[in-house]
């Protein structure tokens, strides 16, 4: 099932439940399908299409989280933690820390990887390989605990 049909089904959920909430997050994601498939490319949204897609969407509003926080503006930053909380679940399950790393050692070791200059390697093969599956500002943490380590 592609990613608005099962926005469509949550979201006729969300208004019968009246979760204000989750429409909003919802109609968020149905909004960016909707501009994405009429950008004038004209090519289908795929599956890796549709995580970056939500993928955008977390981050964007954990940049606003970020900035209502350090304005102390705790009304608005709950607004952001419950739309996070509902876009979130579109997306795969992330890897844990651990599988992280593992994961990341075994591409420096494919790479061949031994210090900084070579985290373009490293980061390019990480980003392609675990789409979807971890926080790229994460991933970048990580590989550069892990090279200069």
């Amino acid at each position: 099932m592609n990613l608005e049909t099962r926005v469509m089904d949550a979201l006729k959920v969300a208004m019968k439940a009246k979760d204000e909430a989750a429409k909003r997050s919802l109609r968020a994601i149905k909004s960016a399908i909707l501009l994405a498939k009429t950008d004038g490319s004209g090519k289908e949204l795929d599956e890796a299409g549709e995580i970056k897609l939500v993928q955008k969407l977390v981050k964007q509003r954990k940049d606003s989280l970020a900035i209502f926080v350090e304005q102390n503006r705790e009304d608005l930053a709950e607004k952001e933690r419950e739309e996070i909380a509902t876009i979130e679940k579109f997306l795969p399950k992330q890897l844990s820390e651990t599988e992280l790393e593992s994961f990341i050692k075994d591409i420096i070791a494919k790479t061949g990887a031994s210090s900084m200059k070579d985290m373009g390697k490293v980061m390019g093969m990480a980003t392609q390989q675990l789409a979807g599956k971890a926080d790229g500002k994460t991933v970048s943490n990580m590989v550069k605990s892990l090279l200069a380590g």
